[in-house]
């Protein structure tokens, strides 16, 4: 929702009125809501911030990061993987030299997510100390 109100202004001799729209709180809130929706659209499923955390350890390859983030199967993996490539997030690259290996790491873009991944590693950690000193 938007406020508009009638802004007169002049310059020399022409006056020029117009609308002035400014954003309410209400508009706030929805540009706040659509930027959580469009990042967990990009970070949601229950796999990528595991990925993203196991990556900004540095490149893995396949089988690492199958090794590393328990309880996620091969095909999940692979679709994870091919979702975040997609999204630019991590970078796949694959060596020219026997045998062939294929290693997965974060771009430029896909380490700006480390300030997220650590402040909501802290707040689980929080959390569960939270939770354990109630018992």
């Amino acid at each position: 929702m938007y406020f508009c109100h009638l802004v007169t202004k002049s310059n020399s001799d022409k006056k020029v009125t117009m609308f002035k729209v400014t954003p309410t709180p209400t508009h706030e809130c929805k540009k706040a809501i659509m930027g959580v929706h469009d990042a967990m659209y990009v970070l949601g499923g229950k796999w990528k911030i595991y990925i993203i955390t196991a990556l900004l350890f540095g490149a893995k390859r396949y089988s690492d990061l199958l090794r590393d983030i328990t309880g996620i199967s091969g095909k999940v993996l692979s679709r994870e993987l091919k979702e975040m490539e997609a999204n630019r997030l991590i970078s796949r690259t694959v060596s020219e030299k026997q045998p062939v290996t294929v290693t997965y790491e974060l771009t430029e873009y896909g380490e700006s997510a480390k300030s997220i991944i650590g402040v909501l590693s802290e707040w689980g950690k929080t959390h569960r100390d939270f939770i354990y000193d109630e018992k």
